[in-house]
């Protein structure tokens, strides 16, 4: 229920800023699958903050429901920032972090990275 409470009031806070802040809100469903099992599904509710020009960047977080095949579905919190730079007009390089908090706190939070370059024709 704190998350619950925490994401309104994330919301909330986050209608109120000014558009040109560059607040957003992200709600993403990634699946995961092996051959024809299915592994499970997480939704992330964020809550983000973005800006930049030849750098951008970004930054947002919230709540995640972590719907694992076979079993209860479970709140977590999940987080991710990132960013771009613009090398020149037609390269990008850009990087992520992300992090997804444990079933409980026996456990180790899940932690992943992206990082790449986009070449426009």
């Amino acid at each position: 229920m704190k998350i619950i409470a925490l994401a309104a009031l994330a919301s909330t806070a986050a209608l109120a800023t000014p558009a040109s802040a560059g607040v957003y809100v992200n709600v993403e469903s990634n699946g995961s699958r092996i051959g024809s099992d299915v592994l499970g599904t997480t939704t992330d509710l964020h809550v983000g903050f973005e800006g930049g020009d030849q750098f951008s960047y970004y930054i947002q977080g919230g709540p995640a429901v972590v719907a694992l095949s076979g079993e209860d579905s479970d709140w977590r919190l999940s987080g991710k920032a990132g960013g771009s730079f613009a090398a020149n007009e037609k390269l990008d390089v850009y990087g992520e972090i992300s992090l997804l908090t444990a079933e409980d706190s026996d456990l180790d939070n899940s932690w992943g990275t992206k990082i790449g370059a986009k070449f426009k024709f």
